[in-house]
């Protein structure tokens, strides 16, 4: 895996640019499992099955790459308790909160523009 590193460049944050850092960043996290999981911590703390529950139809994989994933981006903070067997819970950070403002704007154009957009697919499958 190639990761860019920032150098300081406008061009690292021009998301038009297919070697920017910035569409790097963009496609990891705009995806469909990382928004849902995000929506789903919102402002409580979760431990991996109860994320599982909340996130309809992810798998164990996807749940374990998508929150390692956003860990890495620092957006979700992974905290381990020492306990047997061990308790781990996750948690947005202030990034991941901030996100979450964006995710949740999403989540209400969809619930908006629904009928719109169902209409419009049923006209385009005719």
């Amino acid at each position: 895996m190639v990761t860019k590193q920032f150098t300081g460049s406008p061009d690292d944050a021009d998301l038009r640019r297919a070697d920017s850092l910035a569409r790097e960043i963009f496609s990891d996290v705009a995806n469909k499992w990382a928004f849902l999981i995000i929506e789903a911590l919102g402002e409580r703390t979760l431990r991996f099955s109860e994320l599982r529950t909340e996130v309809e139809g992810i798998s164990h994989k996807m749940l374990t790459q998508n929150l390692r994933m956003l860990e890495r981006y620092g957006l979700v903070e992974r905290t381990v308790h020492p306990t047997v067997p061990p308790r781990v819970e996750y948690t947005l950070t202030e990034a991941g909160q901030a996100l979450r403002a964006t995710v949740d704007g999403m989540c209400g154009w969809t619930h908006q523009y629904l009928g719109h957009i169902e209409a419009a697919r049923r006209r385009f499958d005719t």
